[in-house]
């Protein structure tokens, strides 16, 4: 049995990941979504709320499993015995990133390869803060996101916007 792991921040998940876990589990036989949640991004969601949102995204898939985790990307590979990390790649600046975390991870665990899949065509442009940006403006997501997680977005800029959540977010606006 091949145990792929599948991290990122995941803030909010959107269908280019699921897409990319879909796939991944296609050619492993479990795949592992890891929630990252000692990030040194701003987060606009709770590891426990996009742990939550990820494990409803995929509650269907009885392959695509998920976890919230804390240490080095190849140490919990390796407690959880995943042979395999899995990356997604949208554009040409994503292959540069992942090649030097390819190379950063390949030192830290030589048992543990990279497999990088290459996104379909319609979410090349997604990415989580595109969706946080998009949403906080009250633009439509329904195409980027299922809708537990749109429905996520709009309480939790609700909340802001009410003064009940205090968060600091990255602008796409210049």
């Amino acid at each position: 049995m091949i145990r792929a792991f599948f991290p990122g921040s995941f803030d909010p998940i959107h269908y280019g990941h699921i897409d990319i876990a879909w796939r991944a589990s296609k050619l492993f036989d479990e795949v592992i979504v890891g929630v990252y949640n000692r990030s040194l991004k701003n987060m606009l969601f709770s590891p426990e709320e996009r742990i939550a949102m990820a494990k409803k995204t995929f509650e269907e898939e009885p392959r695509i499993n998920v976890m919230g985790y804390n240490k080095l990307t190849v140490d919990f590979a390796r407690e959880i015995g995943a042979k395999v990390i899995v990356r997604g790649l949208r554009v040409f600046s994503d292959f540069e990133y992942e090649f030097r975390m390819a190379l950063a991870n390949h030192r830290l665990a030589h048992d543990i390869e990279v497999v990088a899949l290459i996104t379909n065509e319609e979410h090349t442009f997604l990415s989580s803060t595109t969706v946080r940006e998009i949403a906080s403006l009250g633009g439509n997501i329904s195409t980027m996101v299922p809708q537990h997680v749109s429905d996520a977005l709009i309480h939790k800029f609700q909340e802001i916007s009410d003064g009940r959540t205090n968060i600091h977010m990255t602008s796409l606006r210049d």
